[in-house]
C-alpha cells in the first residue's frame, strides 16, 4: 500500500495519531491545543471536525470501542482529561471533563472492552487514575497514588484474557491489569484486587537507565505468556515476559537504537512490534523461532 500524505491543518507539533476501530477516521493531537478528526480512505482524506477545549498541548488520544458509541478521550499538559462524544455526525461535545490531576496528564488508555468503559491516565504528578463509567452515566474514580513519584509517562492495559486461557470460553472473569512507565526509569505492573489497585511485580522492572517513554502490553491471543515492551530515553527497547502470575518478569534488550525511543506499538496479533525513535525512523520487529528479535522492515517516512 503506498504511503498517503494527510494534511491535518494543525499549526504546531503533532504528538499523537490514532485510527478508529474501523480504520475510517484518524484523530490527531497537537501542541496547538486542538484535536482534528480526519476521514481517510482510498488515498483521500477529509477534515471532519476540530475539537477545542484544552488550554495546553494535547499529548495523547484514545478511541473507545464502538460498542460504547463514538467516544474519544484526550489528555493534555493542562492536567485535564476530556471525553468527547459524537452526538450527531461530525458534531462533537465534551461528555465529561476530569481535572483530578495536579499537573500534565501524559498518557491515557481504554481498558479492553470486556472490562467495560474504563480509562487509565498517567500524570506528571506521579499518580495513575482509573475512571469507570457507571450505568447511571456517572464515573467511578480509583487512584494509584504515587505510582511513579517523579512522574508517569505511559500506561497500557493487559489483555482481558489470562495467558493460556481459552479465548471466548466465557468462564473467567476478565483480568484487570495494567502496566506503567515513568521518569524513575522503571516499568511497573498493577492489578485490581478486591476493588483496589496493587503493584503486581516485585521489585519494579528495572533495566532502563533513563526515563521510560512508552510501555505497551502485547495482545496474547491465548499465548502461554504475558509480554510488555518498554521504550526509553536511554535508546533501548526491552521486552519483558512472564509465564504465570507470581513469577518474576524477565527482561531482554530488543535493540539499542542509540537515540531516544518515543513509542512502541504491537500488531493486533501481538507478534510484530513497531518502534518509533529519535532519528525519525519507524522499524518493525518480529521474534524468531529461537527467541531472538529481528528487524523485518523499516517504514519509510
Amino acid at each position: 500500500m503506498p504511503p498517503q500524505k494527510i494534511e491535518t491543518g494543525h499549526e504546531d507539533t503533532i504528538h499523537d495519531v490514532v485510527m478508529d476501530y474501523f480504520g475510517k477516521r484518524i484523530a490527531t493531537a497537537s501542541s496547538d491545543h486542538s484535536i482534528r478528526i480526519i476521514g481517510v480512505g482510498n488515498n483521500t482524506s477529509q477534515q471532519l471536525a476540530k475539537l477545542t477545549g484544552h488550554v495546553g498541548p494535547v499529548w495523547q488520544l484514545a478511541w473507545a470501542h464502538p460498542k460504547f458509541g463514538s467516544l474519544l478521550a484526550s489528555c493534555s499538559y493542562d492536567g485535564r482529561i476530556i471525553i468527547w462524544k459524537e452526538s450527531a455526525q461530525h458534531e462533537w461535545t465534551q461528555a465529561h471533563v476530569f481535572d483530578n490531576h495536579k499537573s500534565s496528564v501524559n498518557s491515557i488508555a481504554w481498558a479492553p472492552h470486556e472490562v467495560g468503559l474504563c480509562l487509565a491516565c498517567g500524570s506528571s504528578d506521579g499518580d495513575i487514575s482509573v475512571f469507570t463509567a457507571q450505568a447511571d452515566g456517572s464515573w467511578d474514580t480509583a487512584k494509584i497514588g504515587q505510582a511513579h513519584p517523579v512522574g508517569v509517562t505511559s500506561v497500557s492495559w493487559a489483555p482481558s484474557t489470562a495467558p493460556g486461557a481459552l479465548v471466548g470460553s466465557g468462564l473467567l472473569d476478565p483480568v484487570q491489569k495494567l502496566c506503567s512507565g515513568g521518569c524513575d526509569n522503571t516499568v511497573k505492573v498493577w492489578k485490581l484486587y478486591n476493588g483496589s489497585w496493587k503493584m503486581d511485580c516485585f521489585p519494579a522492572l528495572q533495566m532502563h537507565t533513563d526515563w521510560v517513554r512508552d510501555v505497551a502490553w502485547a495482545p496474547n491471543l491465548g499465548l502461554p505468556k504475558s509480554t510488555i515492551s518498554s521504550a526509553s530515553q536511554d535508546g533501548k527497547v526491552i521486552i519483558w515476559t512472564v509465564v504465570k502470575d507470581g513469577d518474576q518478569w524477565e527482561g531482554k534488550v530488543l535493540h539499542d537504537f542509540k537515540s531516544p525511543v518515543w513509542r512502541v506499538s504491537w500488531s493486533l496479533t501481538g507478534n510484530i512490534l513497531a518502534v518509533a525513535e529519535g532519528t525519525n525512523n519507524v522499524t518493525l520487529w518480529k521474534e524468531a523461532v529461537d527467541g531472538e528479535w529481528q528487524q523485518v522492515t523499516t517504514v519509510d517516512p
